[in-house]
């Protein structure tokens, strides 16, 4: 069966035209920002772990930037399994930076996505915004994802198309891979805030919204964390994270996960 979807999300930046009107300052060279800043260009590798509260779904990842200039890089990210990955590349202006990716997500269930997404973050400290050394980073970007999905074959007139059904997601029930396609938007605010040289505090929050599924449900989602960062050298620096996710489409409970990782800069 295959179920298309329409993209009912428009991403909508209302705050540009109020920060486009306020005092510019400085635009900080790369060298001059954060090893977390968002917008930073740099040449760079890191590996990840992370894994959920329950100690039972652990991941390994690598990442790997290459700097082509002051303003462009391009990105890759990998697991150690190679279930999951992605590729794209990050275009620098003064008033933020472009994000563009696209990548392969297969699920243990069989399942598999493939995701393109296009995304921005805009640093206020360039319209002279940081107070008390705050940096804020509001964030927005749009996402096209297709691929199959494990869900109710409703077609088959199977249990799981009955109403009150709360078996099991298995073939027997009536569940089956269906091809999928849908699209999301995300807005968000991503904070850093220097605690002393070499260490700083990290927070995130981001909300979702996008294309209806077969029951008539919009997708929606929502995204937070916090964390610290600690700077060894100008080469080496970590970093710990702990964060909460959910959306009513892939996620049957809010997954809490936590990830430490580590980055040396070229």
């Amino acid at each position: 069966m295959y179920t298309k979807t329409r993209s009912l999300f428009i991403i909508t930046f209302g705050f540009l035209p109020a920060l486009a009107l306020a005092q510019a300052g400085t635009v900080k060279t790369n060298q001059e920002k954060s090893d977390d800043d968002p917008t930073k260009v740099t040449t760079k590798v890191g590996v990840a772990w992370s894994d959920n509260y329950d100690m039972d779904d652990s991941d390994v990842q690598f990442s790997g930037s290459l700097a082509l200039d002051e303003a462009r890089k391009i990105n890759v990210k990998i697991n150690s399994d190679a279930s999951e990955w992605r590729v794209g590349g990050s275009w620098l202006f003064p008033i933020g930076i472009f994000n563009f990716n696209f990548g392969k997500n297969d699920l243990p269930n069989g399942a598999s996505q493939t995701n393109y997404s296009l995304g921005t973050f805009i640093p206020l400290s360039y319209f002279g915004f940081e107070p008390a050394g705050f940096q804020f980073f509001p964030m927005a970007g749009y996402s096209y994802n297709t691929g199959d999905t494990f869900g109710c074959d409703k077609g088959k007139n199977k249990a799981c198309a009955q109403p009150g059904f709360s078996g099991s997601p298995s073939e027997e029930n009536g569940f089956d891979l269906m091809d999928t396609s849908g699209s999301s938007g995300y807005i968000g605010l991503f904070m850093l805030k220097p605690l002393t040289s070499n260490l700083r505090l990290l927070s995130v929050a981001a909300g979702s919204y996008g294309s209806k599924n077969d029951d008539g449900d919009n997708y929606k989602g929502y995204f937070a964390g916090v964390g610290l960062g600690y700077s060894f050298d100008k080469h080496n620096s970590v970093s710990a994270f702990t964060y909460i996710q959910d959306n009513n489409t892939y996620i049957a409970d809010a997954d809490k996960r936590f990830k430490i990782a580590y980055k040396y800069q070229f």
